[in-house]
């Protein structure tokens, strides 16, 4: 029997993957067991068995007041354990096999947290969806899911697992397809250089079944980490794409240098300035105008998938908008506010350097006082107009009696000419004479009349 015995735990151990070492302990334990339900039997002892013979005993040892046992050993082995060894590797076999199973399987996949699997869909329902990796099944929720990806039963589809549970009925391992570490596993399977530590991901960025966003940076100079990401073609690249069922993925440049990476980032709009503030951790992203559309995306996608990526707070602004803050902001504004005072209830004016606030009243007085100043100035302006278009008027009649000289040389001229023109001017005088004598008469009728009445 005890033959036979072997040749069975031989043969369980090769066919379950198990060690024969660990079914021998699997049975000392069932027959420790099966001893201690037994009457007068020993409180501590346990069971041996040797695998070259199969021969067992029962160990055991006497224990004091406090449970602690003391003394030598000695066996305890009774004469009819050979039907009561054989009824427990009957019952107790079989649990202890699958117990073991169990363990292995979760020793199996305890370890690989992060890692990807390949598994095939076997039910899929409201809450998740079975994978079947093989010895063990894994569980898809449905917020692990893409969004509208349903794939068909038995295909075959990859995902990364999040976590292992140990539970009573085996290990269960909880996979997702939304995990950004799937990304980057992916692209270790399909890019040597990334799997040989060549070209390493930096950042990534996703939103599951629309687009991902990777940062990638090379430890060799010689060897591109876009293009090397990319493959001939886009071959390595596309190879992601399908398994992602069509998501998009954008490969930027890592860079130390925040205002160059933020830049890459928004890839494919082009940047025209990027303004950093390390203490609030914002960079102010300025773009043509023709640009900030495809800059900030569809519903804000790129600039949302850019600051995960990069870590900075982004605020994207056209070249007109950033013109008119540089306006707003030049302009000189006056330093205070109007509150409410606790006391009266009524409106003062505080000023933003301190001081006691201004009534109403007062700080209409006060604006009144500098639209006078700003008056003052201007007349003074004005009397200094003045004064330079008397200045002006000046010149003028110098030029004018420039002119006035130049003309009666030509009229003498003309007059040595043209003899007519002589008379005709000699008329002119004679009319001018008449007009004076009029204005004389007339002030001297004035002045009688003014005599009168004095």
């Amino acid at each position: 029997m005890n033959a036979e015995m072997k040749e069975a735990i031989n043969a369980i151990a090769a066919d379950k993957g198990m060690k024969p070492e660990v079914l021998y302990a699997v049975l000392a334990d069932a027959l420790e067991s099966a001893y201690k339900k037994m009457p007068e039997a020993y409180e501590y002892a346990w069971v041996t068995i040797d695998p070259d013979t199969m021969e067992y005993r029962v160990i055991a040892q006497e224990l004091n007041d406090e449970g602690e046992p003391y003394g030598d050993e000695f066996e305890v082995t009774p004469d009819n354990f050979g039907r009561i060894a054989a009824l427990a590797f009957k019952q107790v076999l079989v649990q202890g096999i699958r117990e073991e199973e169990r363990e292995q399987k979760y020793e199996e996949y305890a370890g690989r947290e992060g890692d990807i699997v390949t598994g095939i869909i076997q039910q899929s329902d409201s809450r998740y969806t079975l994978l079947d990796l093989g010895r063990v099944e894994a569980l898809l929720p449905r917020a692990e899911q893409v969004p509208n990806e349903r794939p068909d039963s038995n295909t075959r589809i990859k995902a990364y697992i999040v976590e292992v549970r140990k539970t009573a009925k085996g290990p269960q391992i909880v996979v997702s397809r939304t995990h950004p570490g799937l990304i980057k596993r992916l692209f270790e399977l399909e890019v040597p250089e990334i799997a040989d530590g060549i070209v390493e991901i930096r950042s990534c960025a996703r939103e599951p079944g629309h687009r991902t966003k990777i940062a990638v940076w090379s430890n060799d100079p010689n060897v591109d980490p876009v293009g090397a990401c990319v493959g001939a073609s886009g071959a390595r690249v596309r190879m992601i794409v399908n398994e992602l069922r069509g998501e998009k993925i954008d490969i930027v440049p890592f860079s130390e240098e925040p205002e160059e990476f933020v830049s890459k980032a928004l890839s494919p709009a082009k940047v025209k300035e990027v303004r950093i503030d390390m203490d609030t951790g914002t960079a102010d992203v300025i773009v043509p105008d023709y640009q900030l559309s495809l800059a900030i995306g569809k519903e804000g996608q790129n600039a949302r998938l850019s600051a995960r990526l990069t870590g900075w707070r982004i605020d994207i602004k056209s070249e007109t908008q950033q013109a008119e803050e540089d306006a707003y902001e030049s302009v000189d504004w006056a330093e205070g506010e109007w509150v409410v005072d606790p006391e009266t209830g009524e409106q003062v004016w505080q000023p933003a350097e301190g001081g006691p606030a201004l009534s109403a009243e007062e700080w209409e007085a006060n604006s009144g006082e500098e639209s006078g100043d700003d008056s003052d100035e201007v007349i003074s302006g004005a009397d200094s107009g003045e004064e330079s278009g008397d200045d002006s008027d000046e010149v003028i009649s110098e030029a004018d009696s420039g002119e006035e000289s130049g003309d009666d040389s030509d009229e003498v001229i003309s007059e040595a000419d043209s003899g007519e023109e002589t008379g005709d001017d000699s008329d002119e005088v004679d009319d001018h004479i008449e007009d004076n004598d009029v204005k004389v008469e007339d002030s001297a009728e004035e002045d009688g009349l003014e005599d009168t009445n004095g």
